[in-house]
């Protein structure tokens, strides 16, 4: 599509409302999510100039989306959401390209494995030899990923901390789902696109009899200490927005410095709108403008 930022916030929640409670439910099989959510991300708008590779990494089908002008020496290892059993390029695809063309970077959309086929450590497991693989041949790393990625993206961070291994220079948290025990998350009559027991049906299958409570699980109960800068989003009509706020006040009490900002009018990762809805398009814009920094001053060195 050629025109951008052209659908009215008002009606995309509208348009959410109707749909995504009928396809994210617990009634309806995971397959069958899967699909439905592909066709969607098929309604989306790219960044002029967009390139998709199909490759690998760590082992996994990957996407690496570029937009004219990027610095091949920069990279970002994006990491989609889906309660860890939906999504993946077909959902993200358009929001990677956005983040892209924010940070002047290649963007890295890995296709993680997902439950239930394939519980929990997988997820963890494909993100860190994604990770490796990419820091051996990029001069700037950063991760980002939203709701079920962001929660990934800060596992893979305290495991590369507690193994010694370098951290990329920033992070980028969207509306991160960090607590899958749902101890505070209630449904919010606001939020279009997620129910509670959508998520719970998703830590389930994830956790396949795991503790919920790890910290591997629910990041929220890690030790944070050491973490490099971050940029935390949370929108105010979404259902994790207390834990979002939770998780920034542990990051801060942990002495991580923490950009956080709070989406006004928006709901549980709207970024996946941007290039349609205005708003969303600013949102995923902020985060690539916070990573185009980081990345850029260890190039500078």
């Amino acid at each position: 599509m050629r025109f951008s930022n052209f659908v009215p916030t008002s009606v995309m929640r509208t348009t959410m409302r109707l749909s995504a409670p009928r396809i994210l439910s617990p009634s309806v099989p995971v397959r069958r999510q899967r699909y439905l959510l592909n066709v969607i991300g098929r309604l989306a708008v790219y960044p002029r100039d967009t390139t998709i590779e199909r490759t690998t990494l760590g082992g996994r089908p990957c996407e690496r989306i570029v937009v004219a002008g990027a610095d091949q020496r920069r990279a970002v290892l994006y990491l989609h959401g889906g309660a860890y059993i939906v999504g993946g390029a077909g959902t993200h695809r358009a929001l990677a390209a956005h983040l892209a063309a924010a940070c002047g970077a290649a963007v890295h959309l890995l296709d993680y494995r997902l439950a239930p086929e394939a519980p929990y450590p997988a997820a963890v497991e494909d993100t860190l030899a994604a990770y490796r693989e990419l820091r051996g041949t990029a001069g700037s790393v950063t991760v980002a990923g939203d709701s079920a990625g962001g929660g990934l993206t800060l596992v893979l961070m305290t495991r590369l901390r507690d193994a010694g291994e370098p951290l990329p220079e920033a992070a980028g948290l969207i509306s991160p789902w960090v607590d899958l025990t749902l101890a505070h998350v209630e449904d919010e009559p606001r939020d279009p696109m997620l129910r509670r027991a959508w998520l719970a049906s998703g830590a389930e299958a994830y956790g396949s009899g795991t503790d919920p409570a790890s910290p591997e699980l629910s990041p929220l109960f890690a030790d944070l200490a050491g973490l490099p800068p971050l940029i935390v989003q949370g929108a105010s009509e979404e259902i994790l927005l207390g834990d979002v706020e939770r998780l920034t006040a542990a990051l801060r009490s942990a002495g991580v410095s923490v950009e956080y900002q709070r989406l006004e009018g928006l709901w549980h990762a709207a970024h996946l709108q941007a290039g349609l809805v205005a708003a969303a398009t600013d949102a995923i814009t902020a985060v690539g403008a916070f990573l185009k920094t980081a990345m850029e001053q260890p190039l500078r060195g």
